[in-house]
């Protein structure tokens, strides 16, 4: 089983590195670009369990391990069974 863990800053974070390739986007032209938000992407691949043990295991995984909860938000999906 594949799953994606996207991990990203809050709306009410600073993303000092979003802000950097927005301006960088605007130097080149690309000026309709309003806003730009990094983030992290993780790709699991998961064996010997349940779907529903996947749909337990990721966001405990995300909250406490590749997020920190407190400046930062996380999805996660199951890609394939």
């Amino acid at each position: 089983m594949k799953a994606r863990i996207l991990v990203s800053f809050k709306d009410s974070v600073l993303d000092p590195q979003g802000q950097a390739v927005r301006n960088a986007l605007h130097t080149l032209g690309y000026e309709p670009i309003r806003d730009v938000r990094q983030g992290k992407v993780f790709d699991l691949e998961l064996g010997g369990i349940s779907r529903t043990e996947a749909e337990r295991l990721l966001p405990e995984v995300a909250a406490k391990v590749l997020a920190n909860v407190v400046i930062e938000k996380y999805t996660w999906q199951i890609l394939e069974d």
